[in-house]
């Protein structure tokens, strides 16, 4: 029932690279629906963007653009708490209701894939089994650890690489902690089925993006950068696994602990960035329900065609 009544809606999803300019399309598209009258809203799809006091570095909306477009899932979380995507569908389902119930459409903005495809595809999601995850952490050979994935679940281990320890270690607690094999929740990511959401792609040049990604790092840290990574690591509570995954703060930690300069910090985030967007390229492309939208730097040039599309 929930997918057919989006269908009606004809919710957008706009995704694409880091630094592609999605979220200012999006609020750009937004607003232009908003001024003829219609209801629109934004929907953040970023695991980032979800925790309090991270708002430079995960170039979270501002307050101004917030008050000018309602957006969700924007600062709901604590840094020190985990945060899952059965918990981001959960919350974005809710806000699609929402949305619905005034009236409304939304536009799904974000870089997130694994959120974004969860969602579009109503994936079914395991749960989460703490004991055995810790157990697992506790062993220190991810070799040893890919080899028993490989026994217990081929399927799985054919779809992860040997050295990502972190996926190893999920396909793993699941396979252990449910009884059921970690490849057999869902169609899997390799499969793209109908779904009632529009899907349009922000793509750019990978010269073109590579030095939009440098340009935003040099701003974020004239805004504070660098002091918001500050107060998170004066916070008696720490920070959690899953936020400290945030591109830029582990660099930026790294260089608070005296283990580099600033400068090397920076150049260490900007090229990690740009090794992430070459990933989130590589998963978007497998996807044949996208509508590609290319600009050279300006994502409003696209502005009137990705209209267009989602009229």
């Amino acid at each position: 029932m929930i997918q057919q009544d989006r269908a009606k809606a004809g919710h957008l999803v706009l995704l694409g690279p880091t630094a592609s300019g999605k979220s200012q399309l999006a609020l750009a598209l937004a607003e232009r629906r908003r001024a003829t009258g219609e209801l629109v809203e934004l929907v953040t799809v970023d695991s980032m963007q979800v925790y309090r006091g991270m708002d430079i570095g995960t170039a979270s909306p501002t307050a101004e653009e917030m008050q000018r477009v309602p957006h969700h899932l924007v600062d709901v979380v604590d840094p020190w708490s985990e945060y899952s995507v059965a918990e981001f569908t959960q919350g974005a389902n809710q806000a699609l209701d929402e949305i619905q119930d005034r009236g409304g459409r939304a536009i799904l903005v974000g870089g997130t894939a694994l959120y974004l495809q969860a969602l579009v595809d109503n994936l079914e999601l395991p749960g989460r089994f703490p004991s055995v995850a810790a157990e697992l952490e506790a062993e220190g050979d991810t070799a040893l650890l890919y080899e028993r994935l490989r026994q217990l679940d081929p399927a799985a281990s054919d779809r992860i690489e040997p050295g990502n320890r972190r996926r190893i270690i999920r396909a793993l607690e699941v396979t252990l902690g449910s009884g059921r094999n970690f490849s057999e929740f869902g169609p899997g990511l390799d499969t793209y089925p109908e779904t009632p959401f529009r899907l349009a792609g922000l793509r750019v040049e990978r010269p073109v993006l590579s030095e939009r990604i440098a340009k935003r790092y040099e701003q974020q840290m004239r805004d504070g950068f660098l002091q918001e990574v500050q107060a998170l690591a004066a916070r008696p509570e720490g920070i959690s696994r899953t936020a400290a995954q945030a591109l830029g703060y582990r660099e930026l930690l790294s260089h608070l602990a005296g283990e580099c300069s600033q400068e090397e910090a920076v150049a260490r985030a900007i090229d990690r960035t740009r090794q992430f967007a070459v990933k989130q390229i590589r998963w978007f492309r497998r996807d044949p329900r996208i509508t590609w939208f290319d600009h050279t730097g300006d994502p409003q040039t696209v502005l009137d065609e990705l209209d267009a599309f989602w009229a």
